[in-house]
C-alpha cells in the first residue's frame, strides 16, 4: 500500500519499489493542494477504473498498477484485492486527472486536508492522530 504524505502544499504519494516497477515509474507522484478537487473513500477501487493501463499492469481483481489512459486523461493507478482505497479527482495536473490507490489511511486523508498542517511533509495517518 502507497505511503501518502501531507503538507501545507502538496500531496505525495510515496511508492515503495515494488510499486515503483510496477507502474513502470521512476518518481513519487507529488500533487499541489489546489489541484485536488475531491477525495473519496470506495471498498472497491477496480470500480473506479476507465480505459487501458499504458504503461501499467492490470491482474483484473489482484494487482492494477500503472498509468491508465482513457478518453477522459490519465488516471494513476495502485490497486490490490479488494482493499479500502481512495479516489483522488484533480483539476489542473499536469499529468493526472485521477489518483486511484489502495490505502487503509483514506479516512485520514480526509480529515487531515481539512486541517492546517506543517510545512514539512508528514504521514497523514501521524497528522491525524
Amino acid at each position: 500500500m502507497v505511503t501518502l504524505l501531507l503538507d501545507s502544499t502538496q500531496l505525495e504519494v510515496v511508492l515503495s519499489p515494488t510499486e515503483r516497477a510496477m507502474s513502470f515509474r521512476r518518481s513519487n507522484i507529488v500533487v499541489p493542494r489546489e489541484h485536488i478537487e475531491r477525495v473519496q473513500l470506495t471498498d472497491d477501487a477496480w470500480t473506479w477504473l476507465r480505459g487501458v493501463p499504458n504503461p501499467g499492469i492490470n491482474l483484473p481483481v489482484a494487482v492494477g498498477a500503472g498509468t491508465w489512459k482513457s478518453a477522459g486523461g490519465n488516471d494513476f493507478v495502485i490497486i490490490r484485492g479488494r482493499k479500502p482505497s481512495v479516489v483522488v479527482d484533480l483539476a489542473g495536473h499536469d499529468e493526472f486527472e485521477r489518483l486511484v490507490l489502495t490505502t487503509k489511511h483514506g479516512v485520514a486523508l480526509l480529515k487531515a486536508l481539512r486541517l492546517d498542517v506543517a510545512s514539512e511533509p508528514e504521514n497523514v495517518a501521524d497528522i491525524v492522530a
